[in-house]
């Protein structure tokens, strides 16, 4: 049943030492492939006795059918929800009678469930595990209650909270027909056509032991876990559909508009942006810094001048995700409809002024310290553990990726900071603008951005149909 077991070689212990001096690295583990292609990795983890679990399918939005998104979040809502000889009842009692957590969700490139027990009751979380992945209920009923909780979750948003919706708004216009622009929870749209057996294909097509990725960190023994691990997931099938590397998406290389209408709306929630990177692109160290001092944090550029200094917001930052096959960054915030034109022209000031000065010795030494002090907090727990060890496996990318990050954020220099911040923060006139408000109001100084596309915010889908996306 076991076609590989490798140890991963020890290295220096968690937060032994200060972190300026020592760096931080990933403590052992052990790594197993089942024969089937199941990838196992444990850590044996006893300071306390806890237990973390994370699990990772490939194959997540960026799988659904057209004209389906929604259909992978639906199904990942649908594993808590009844598996193996448990109705849904059940299964949570099962869970919250030891006080554990057990939750499965849907995100852009995979399915995530993730677990936090008692080391004491490992046997029964992974046995949860098992039932949640080759036994799962799918019952239409609560397909179908699901499916109206989350359409009704949409549509609360756009009339009190759109701000939540902007991100799905910038990445639907911004991918356009790529994958990644489809909405991981579905729109109204689409959630109301999927059906039961959507659901039920998605789960053939696209959930097997050749997608699986299960990482546990705890106060366990390895070679037990990987026991247990081997006999529940030894003979999970393979899914049905072959899974292909996606394509890098096209940067916009001129500007695009799109303006979502609110009426009434007296805010304007704006994204501004461009593809960005994908993970393991080179530059980590430096994009992290640069995003850093531009958006991440509230002593940024952006924040100081939006809020601090103009008032025009509570808020502005930016953004930059990844994924496998690229990913974006953009800057975002939100002002009253008036002050719309002079929010987004200083917010463009602040980027034309990081990408002509870039960023000054002080800076650079501030984000240093405030990212090096962070990332050690990142990988304390057992569910951190497990967390970062299913992180590599699903993206490809080797230990140093961890442990090779402290020393990689010390050696980044102002001169090494210039060739990141021009190939990733886009230059004024390649732009994706995004806004949501009262187009009665803000028409005319969205219009002057770019090539207009508008979508009412009624509207089931979260971008114009392609006949419209000036970018088609």
């Amino acid at each position: 049943m076991i076609r590989r077991l490798a140890v991963i070689p020890a290295l220096a212990a968690i937060l032994a030492g200060p972190v300026f001096a020592q760096g931080v690295s990933l403590p052992d583990a052990t790594r197993v492939v089942l024969d089937n292609g199941a990838i196992i990795v444990v850590n044996e983890k006893d300071d306390v006795p806890l237990v973390g679990i994370e699990v990772l399918v490939r194959g997540g939005a960026v799988r659904d059918q057209e004209g389906k998104s929604g259909t992978a979040s639906l199904f990942a809502g649908l594993l808590e929800r009844g598996a193996g000889e448990r109705d849904a009842a059940a299964f949570a009692e099962a869970v919250e009678s030891v006080g554990g957590s057990l939750s499965a969700r849907a995100e852009l490139e995979g399915i995530r469930i993730r677990g936090d027990f008692l080391a004491r009751d490992l046997g029964l979380a992974l046995g949860l595990v098992r039932d949640m992945l080759v036994e799962p209920a799918l019952k239409e009923a609560e397909l179908d209650t699901l499916r109206e909780r989350q359409i009704n979750l949409i549509r609360a948003a756009k009339d009190s909270d759109p701000g939540r919706l902007l991100p799905i708004y910038a990445a639907a216009f911004l991918y356009g027909e790529h994958p990644y622009a489809n909405p991981v929870e579905g729109s109204e749209a689409s959630l109301a056509d999927i059906s039961h057996r959507d659901v039920t294909a998605f789960y053939a097509n696209e959930v097997g032991a050749d997608r699986l990725i299960i990482a546990v960190s705890g106060d366990v023994s390895a070679p037990a876990v990987v026991e247990q691990l081997s006999v529940l997931f030894g003979d999970f099938r393979p899914a049905a559909a072959a899974i292909e590397p996606l394509p890098p998406a096209r940067a916009e290389t001129t500007r695009r508009v799109l303006l979502v209408d609110k009426p009434g709306a007296t805010q304007t929630y704006f994204w501004i942006g461009n593809v960005g990177v994908p993970v393991g692109a080179p530059g980590r160290a430096e994009l992290d810094i640069a995003n850093t001092v531009f958006g991440g944090r509230f002593t940024s550029m952006l924040n100081t001048a939006l809020r601090v200094e103009s008032g025009l917001t509570y808020g502005a930052r930016s953004i930059v995700t990844k994924g496998m096959a690229t990913g974006s960054i953009g800057m975002t915030s939100f002002t009253q409809s008036e002050a719309t034109r002079e929010a987004v022209e200083l917010a463009l000031s602040v980027l034309y002024r990081l990408r002509t000065d870039g960023i000054g010795e002080e800076m650079l030494r501030s984000a240093r310290n405030y990212i090096l002090g962070l990332f050690p907090t990142r990988l304390e727990t057992a569910s951190q553990l497990a967390a970062q060890f299913a992180m590599l496996e699903f993206y490809g990318l080797g230990r140093d990726y961890v442990d090779g990050y402290g020393k990689a954020v010390r050696a980044v220099t102002v001169e090494s900071l210039l060739p990141v911040i021009d190939r990733v923060y886009p230059p004024g006139d390649e732009l994706v603008f995004v806004f949501i408000g009262d187009a009665a109001e803000i028409r005319n100084v969205v219009s002057r951005y770019g090539s207009l596309s508008e979508l009412a915010i009624t509207d089931g889908m979260f971008r114009p149909p392609p006949a419209a996306d000036a970018a088609d």
